[in-house]
């Protein structure tokens, strides 16, 4: 009102009195706007610009939290470090929610669940926890700490190590202190680390131990950004300047004053970029793809919701985090997704892709817990072993239990059946505990594809593994698989609040997957022509699948535009479908290959399921004990992958061809049939370089 009679009075530009009154009411107001905003985190206000000069500075009473000015941006992509992007809002439902900063998540979590156990680590023998308040001060801590350092505002904090508490901090930590939190693989060479560092113009570079300080040693003098390097783990073996211990770096944070991380805080907006992804580079140098807050708070927001994640004060979710935090995916399940619902996060030894996750399961008991491929079908195999193993009646026994299962959990019974329960009772929970599942509710999968194989057999054993799918430009999830919502080799369908649409499809409803919603990142840090690839002129995320629905909207991937073979005689001919169905037709078989491209007929490379060497991930000569048993089934006597290959197992040979042949009998034409076929002498690994070279040619 006051405002409104001020503009309205002709002479109130000549009336100083007036004008000196009106300014002490409208300080008032400003006043009680300024502590609204402290303490109930408004997101939106608008300022008349004729009085901007005379806002009110704020006390340090109270910490500040972030604040959403209005957003200015007229675009939904940018690839610069500084930039603003227009946010996919809706009018109702989750599209229409707050946008909000990490802050602002993270405070209120520190609100409702602030005496509750955040982060577990082991030490010895002994797991230490944190409470979410302990958590959120720790970060502030750290995020002091870099700024002391130098830390400037849109420069990267590169982490290089195994998940742990100093992770999650560093990560969190330099968000709050306006810097982007910066993943970097640990398998990366100094060469690709010193890219990563160059391209985020990194500040400060967190590493794991002495090994991975060798990497930022060999590149350091071409980082001309980087100001200090923190190790985490170990003693440092040796004294270099600007090379601090996690000890001494916290210790820079402790006793600094508040004011300038605050002010920092209070600056950041929900639409600006907070994290980097830095992709894998298989054709090119690796880009990084810019996530917001909001991409990062909002996301973790609906796809709690969508799988029913419990808050704290009802039960706790527990979850483990073995993942490499370099992906998003890792990131989301284990340090956003939690922090949404006060959950705890515990951290699996380094080793445990080596062998110790299982131990750590069974000791956690988690409540939801995220698989790869791989993790899984180790775990199958693992049984599978037991399993042949154990007596006559006991193998008999599973097998029962397991077609019950199956069976049942196929036909989706809503009342189990009798025999149901009893398999239950004297299989399915023993296994569970076995595995630490007893508690989990929710098993998911993803990041690769997955067999049908792998998801019969522990959907026989009363596991469902839900699929996800999505990528690092849509924050992780996409589309996720539920309970009420589950087909065999489905991906699931959309998280709320998203859209999927299949751009140009062809006659069988097969076309490119676009995503559509707040999840959708900002763009490739300084790429603008990769990112007006990815993203269409109306916003659309091009994601490279191919995939189609079904009548109830059950997303399906069916390949990639870039796998299509084009064979000579012009016939497009997704390789995906034919692969999965050989390994399916033949289980001996670990990788297929097609080939076909530009040649008169299809063609296929085979790798033979064998042991994996546990320290450097390589393959060995051995066969698994999964495929000794089936080369026992047919008559054979091999037990190593040279016995077979090139022709020498011709029992082996014959079996694998009596699948293709039943493969190709289910061909839709002549061109998709596999006509000539070949084992090779070892597995696909990223080691033996097989994989990075496939990934090429792939893209």
């Amino acid at each position: 009102e006051i405002l409104y009679y001020l503009c309205k009075r002709k002479d109130h530009t000549h009336t100083s009195d007036f004008r000196n009154s009106t300014l002490k009411h409208i300080t008032k107001i400003l006043e009680q706007i300024s502590l609204i905003i402290k303490y109930h985190s408004i997101t939106m206000l608008l300022f008349v610009p004729i009085f901007q000069h005379h806002v009110i500075s704020q006390s340090a009473t109270a910490r500040p939290n972030s604040l959403s000015l209005p957003v200015k941006a007229t675009e939904f992509w940018t690839t610069h470090r500084n930039g603003e992007v227009k946010l996919r809002m809706g009018e109702s439902g989750p599209e229409a929610k707050p946008p909000l900063t990490v802050n602002q998540m993270f405070t209120s979590a520190v609100e409702r669940f602030g005496n509750y156990n955040a982060l577990g680590w082991k030490e010895g023998e002994q797991w230490k926890t944190m409470t979410y308040k302990d958590y959120y001060k720790t970060c502030r801590t750290a995020a002091k700490g870099f700024l002391k350092l130098g830390l400037k505002q849109y420069h990267g904090v590169g982490i290089l190590g195994f998940n742990s508490v100093e992770w999650f901090i560093a990560d969190i930590g330099a968000i709050l202190a306006g810097g982007f939190a910066v993943g970097i693989y640990t398998t990366n060479s100094p060469e690709a680390c010193q890219y990563v560092a160059e391209n985020c113009q990194a500040n400060i570079l967190v590493v794991e131990n002495h090994k991975q300080l060798q990497k930022i040693l060999q590149v350091q003098d071409r980082l001309p950004h980087l100001k200090a390097i923190i190790q985490y783990k170990d003693e440092l073996k040796e004294k270099k300047p600007n090379l601090y211990t996690w000890a001494e770096f916290m210790e820079l944070g402790r006793d600094e004053p508040d004011a300038q991380l605050d002010d920092i805080i209070s600056s950041q907006k929900p639409n600006q970029c907070c994290t980097l992804i830095y992709t894998s580079g298989t054709t090119g140098h690796p880009k990084g793809v810019m996530l917001s807050h909001d991409n990062l708070t909002w996301t973790a927001f609906v796809t709690g919701e969508d799988v029913s994640m419990t808050d704290a004060d009802k039960l706790q979710e527990v979850i483990v985090s073995y993942l490499p935090l370099s992906h998003i995916a890792a990131q989301m399940i284990d340090i956003w997704l939690p922090m949404k619902a006060g959950g705890v996060t515990y951290f699996a030894e380094p080793d445990a892709l080596k062998g110790s996750l299982a131990n750590t399961l069974r000791e956690i008991r988690p409540t939801a817990f995220m698989g790869v491929p791989r993790v899984w079908e180790k775990m199958q195999e693992k049984m599978k072993s037991i399993g042949a193993k154990s007596s006559t009646v006991r193998r008999k026994v599973a097998s029962w239990a397991k077609d019950v299962g199956l069976q049942t959990n196929l036909n989706k019974m809503e009342l189990k059946p009798l025999n149901f329960r009893l398999a239950k009772c004297l299989v399915f929970r023993k296994v569970r505990k076995a595995l630490g599942l007893d508690r989990c509710t929710r098993c998911y999968t993803g990041a690769a594809p997955i067999t049908k194989d792998t998801l019969e057999f522990f959907l026989s054993l009363d596991i469902p593994l839900f699929e996800l799918y999505g990528m690092s430009e849509s924050s992780g999830p996409h589309t996720i698989s539920l309970p009420d919502a589950f087909r065999l080799i489905s991906c699931g369908k959309v998280i709320p609040g998203c859209k999927t649409k299949i751009f140009n499809p062809d006659a069988d409803g097969n076309g490119e997957i676009c995503f559509w919603g707040r999840h959708v990142f900002m763009g490739y840090l300084n790429m603008p022509d990769k990112t007006k690839e990815a993203l269409d002129a109306d916003g659309w995320l091009h994601s490279g699948d191919l995939g189609k629905h079904d009548q109830d909207d059950f997303l399906f991937i069916t390949g990639r535009i870039k796998e299509l073979i084009i064979t000579a005689g012009g016939e497009n001919i997704p390789p995906v479908p034919i692969e999965d169905a050989v390994k399916e037709a033949v289980p001996l078989v670990s990788n297929a290959m097609l080939i076909g491209d530009k040649r008169k007929f299809l063609s296929m490379l085979l790798t033979i399921k064998c042991e994996v060497n546990n320290e450097t991930g390589a393959p060995e000569d051995e066969l698994t004990t999964e495929a000794l048993d089936l080369c026992r089934n047919l008559g054979s006597n091999a037990t190593r992958v040279s016995e077979i290959a090139g022709g020498r197992d011709r029992v082996v040979y014959a079996a694998i061809q009596d699948g293709i042949n039943r493969v190709n009998e289910k061909a839709t034409s002549n061109a998709q049939r596999i006509q000539k076929w070949t084992v090779l002498e070892k597995d696909f690994s990223i080691p033996g370089g097989e994989w990075i070279i496939l990934s090429f040619l792939v893209k």
